[in-house]
């Protein structure tokens, strides 16, 4: 029978006739508020990251392939061939790609102007972006000719020059000479991104291969999407290698770059490993916070056994079975605590990631809301290892309890 796990069961965590001891309370909140906080750290920042990751890739796709001039008359044009989309086909890891183009504009009202790229929307990753960002207005269906002339602007913009929804303005476009359209603004979007959206606007594909005279198989670009963003780099330099080697051997005649959305938002990238660093402290100082409150509070406890110690001890109870008892009794007191905490977080993040109440300054974090997202493996690994550290820091109040003899408890008696 394994008598120190039952005495540990049975033996009551009260003290003074209270039915249940300060130092008890005191550690099962320190140890709940600890996870409670390392719960929320790992959530938020994971929410961050999902969030910046899906506006850079949204703006950006997972990897962009471009046409490198090589002489001077040439124009940086992309041609999606035959032989390019045969290559592109080839390669397991790509989910889709399509043609995009841009090319630069000035909306000019009355009284003001302003400098933008007008840019079409190809794939579902991006207009399905551009959708979920929408303030003003309803996303125009581009396959549709009534919507050609058409346009998504920001909200930067429609501030800047005072536009609505349904309102009309011209849009010069400076492609060899400059040519005149009237663009209906049918939707205003932010996607909080100002870097983006202070320039881009967007328009039917079609609209903007007319204006810049060019074919229908002729773009700025090939955005790419692939099955896994983690291995973009990789995927990356696949792609290039590729290419290069189908310069190398005749196939291809023009020389393309590959770039991806990790190097294009690096900087965006960079401010999410600082926050790695942030939750590594918040880690380790709510783990010492939980450690040495707990440890306190069992100390307290064993002074308070101290009667309880010496009777088992006189009945033949060894050191090891005394460490075990209260080794049993602090894990009890941390599985209260653990238990307290991850459902008071977990029920306080769901309510945020559900109805966004917290809100935060999109100048400075790129969203108005505090992003939350539920990693299961993360919460149980985290709890996991809490317990694991907590149980080797019991080793000291447990070794203290195992030193207590029976004739020094006889003593206080």
């Amino acid at each position: 029978m394994n008598y120190p796990l039952f005495l540990a069961r049975r033996l009551s965590l009260a003290s003074g006739g209270r039915k249940t001891s300060p130092a008890v309370r005191v550690a099962v909140t320190a140890v709940a508020l600890s996870v409670g906080v390392m719960i929320a750290a790992i959530a938020i920042v994971l929410g961050f990251k999902r969030e910046i990751r899906d506006k850079v890739i949204g703006f950006n796709s997972h990897i962009t392939l471009y046409a490198v001039p090589q002489e001077e008359s040439e124009d940086n044009l992309i041609t999606l061939t035959p032989t390019l989309r045969e290559i592109l086909d080839a390669q397991d890891f790509i989910t889709d790609f399509s043609l995009e183009a841009s090319i630069p504009a000035i909306l000019k009202t009355s009284d003001n102007f302003k400098g933008v790229y007008l840019k079409s929307i190809q794939g579902a990753t991006s207009e399905n972006f551009i959708k979920e960002n929408i303030r003003k207005g309803k996303f125009p269906d581009f396959s549709k000719k009534e919507n050609r002339m058409k346009t998504v602007i920001s909200e930067i913009a429609a501030r800047q020059l005072g536009l609505d929804v349904g309102d009309r303005i011209e849009t010069y476009f400076i492609a060899g000479d400059v040519r005149v359209r009237k663009l209906e603004v049918a939707a205003i979007y932010n996607s909080h991104f100002d870097s983006y959206d202070d320039i881009f606007i967007y328009g039917d594909l079609d609209l903007i291969q007319n204006l810049g005279q060019i074919s229908e198989k002729q773009g700025t670009s090939i955005v790419i999407n692939t099955d896994d963003f983690d291995r973009v780099e990789e995927y990356t330099q696949t792609l290039q290698n590729t290419f290069n080697t189908a310069l190398a051997e005749g196939t291809l005649y023009k020389f393309y770059r590959v770039d991806n959305a990790m190097r294009r938002g690096a900087g965006y990238f960079g401010w999410l490993d600082m926050l790695d660093t942030n939750v590594i402290v918040i880690l380790t100082l709510m783990t010492f916070v939980a450690c040495v409150t707990l440890i306190s509070g069992m100390l307290i406890i064993i002074l308070d056994k101290k009667r309880f110690i010496g009777l088992i001890r006189s009945m033949g109870a060894t050191e090891r079975k005394v460490r075990k008892v209260f080794v049993y009794m602090a894990i009890r007191v941390a599985l209260t605590g653990l238990l307290i905490g991850n459902a008071l977080m977990l029920a306080f993040l769901y309510c945020q990631a559900r109805w966004h109440f917290i809100p935060l300054d999109p100048d400075a974090y790129y969203i108005d809301f505090m992003p939350v997202e539920f990693n299961i493996p993360a919460i149980l690994i985290l709890n996991v290892a809490t317990i694991a550290i907590i149980y080797l820091c019991l080793i000291l109040p447990s070794w203290f309890a195992a030193k207590i003899s029976p004739a020094e408890t006889m003593r206080y008696e």
